[in-house]
Formats: C-alpha cells, structure tokens, sequence
C-alpha cells in the first residue's frame, strides 16, 4: 500500500516524499487550513482547478488513513 494507515509503529517517514510535505504543512499553519491554502504552501498554482483537485485528492486520502483529520466545514488539522 502506497499510503499506509497510521499506527503507533508506523512513522511520516514511510509515507512518500510529496505525502510527507502535506502533513508537515498543515502543522505549519496556525490552525486549521483548506486545500488551497495547503497547496499556497507547497507552492501549487492554486489559480488553476486541475492542480489543486490532485491535491485534494492527497488530502482525503491521508484523512482516510489517519494522517489528518478533516473537520464537518471541510478544513484540515492534524490529528492528536
């Protein structure tokens, strides 16, 4: 599997390398963040729909997984 699940023995360091930076980014902002707001931070042109819906698509997937924790308004945050 490409993205494992999270456990207590599995690290961010087995995630894949563009995996990695998105939940770095999230705990770089100050809060809860969108998608184009996590794209802004990894330097995606966010103007343009087809290279952020990739992205958000990285985003549910790691939610999906236990990386990240998506909140009802659809903002992300990192799980505790």
């Amino acid at each position: 599997m490409l993205i494992p699940h999270r456990t207590s023995d599995v690290e961010e360091s087995l995630l894949p390398p563009d995996y990695q930076r998105i939940p770095a980014s999230v705990r770089q902002a100050a809060g809860p963040v969108m998608a184009r707001q996590v794209g802004e931070l990894l330097g995606v042109d966010v103007s343009v729909r087809a290279k952020l819906e990739p992205l958000r698509g990285k985003l549910v997937r790691l939610v999906d997984r236990g990386w990240l924790r998506k909140l009802p308004d659809g903002r992300f945050t990192t799980r505790l």
